[in-house]
């Protein structure tokens, strides 16, 4: 059976993110990977319980999704409503479901609070950005998921390749 990669639903265009729409990632790997039957579709936001659309949300003061787990910061949204609990929850029922479905791998769109791999925002709702790891994104590794950025896509598809 070939691994499976979770992959943000956001990525597949299901309009799943913060403003209600989906941010399809267009790319022959992807289409070839859909056709295998590799990719896992899901949202730890909604997971979490937070509805579509639903306020930005940042992790506050330069803080990252390690510092949220460790309740060092948390995940507030531009309306200044505290989302944590949504964010931790996701995050686990994202690592229980890609435990479930068998996903060794997880692709993620950058970015996100939860799903941030490569660079999260850093919480001043100013569109500055820092090198960081939203919650999912974190606990994933923390769970031995290997997490890529969908702008990691060639180093995602040497991964795959290695590991069949």
């Amino acid at each position: 059976m070939p691994s499976k990669i979770l992959i943000s639903a956001c990525l597949l265009g299901r309009p799943v993110r913060y403003d209600g729409k989906g941010k399809p990632l267009q790319d022959p790997l992807i289409e070839r990977w859909k056709a295998e039957g590799r990719l896992v579709g899901f949202c730890p936001e909604q997971a979490g319980g937070l509805p579509t659309p639903r306020p930005p949300a940042e992790i506050e003061g330069g803080m990252n999704g390690q510092d949220v787990l460790a309740g060092r910061a948390r995940v507030l949204e531009v309306t200044g409503g505290d989302v944590t609990a949504e964010f931790v929850e996701g995050g686990k029922r994202a690592v229980a479901f890609a435990r479930e479905q068998g996903c060794g791998l997880a692709l993620f769109i950058d970015g996100s609070p939860s799903c941030g791999s490569g660079f999260i925002y850093d919480g001043s709702f100013s569109g500055n950005r820092h090198p960081g790891f939203g919650v999912t994104a974190a606990l994933m590794r923390q769970m031995g998921i290997e997490v890529f950025s969908d702008r990691e896509l060639d180093r995602l598809a040497a991964r795959v390749e290695r590991a069949g």
